[in-house]
């Protein structure tokens, strides 16, 4: 169960970050098997002052429209894996009219017992 934060400036359209969110959770689908149903996002639009972020940093060139991904999943997958799902998620937001070098994605990675999906229970515990 991957939960998704997707941090995007202001001046995305609600239209614009679930277009991104879509894309996340299609990349998450084809390239980390996660199962369809299995999508919790939490999206964040902030003011530009709130997204502080090298431009050039990693040998990119970010803009001003920087959209930040954190992904926290169970651990397990292949570096393999690891990098199709970014470049996965790089190619589906573009397609949302969002620059490559404006994506940004980092992955937390948790053993299973640290899942409860409701009920107060460890669920894969």
């Amino acid at each position: 169960m991957p939960l998704v934060k997707i941090y995007a400036p202001k001046s995305k359209s609600v239209q614009e970050l679930r277009a991104i969110s879509d894309g996340v959770h299609d990349a998450l689908v084809a390239h980390a098997n996660v199962p369809a149903d299995d999508r919790f996002h939490i999206l964040n639009r902030l003011e530009r002052h709130e997204i502080v972020a090298d431009p050039s940093y990693g040998g990119v060139a970010r803009s001003e429209n920087l959209i930040i991904i954190e992904i926290t999943l169970n651990t397990g997958r292949t570096v393999e894996i690891k990098k199709a799902l970014y470049a996965g998620i790089a190619s589906r937001l573009e397609k949302a009219g969002v620059r490559p070098d404006d994506v940004l994605i980092s992955l937390i990675e948790v053993t299973k017992e640290n899942w409860s999906f409701g009920g107060g229970r460890a669920t894969y515990a």
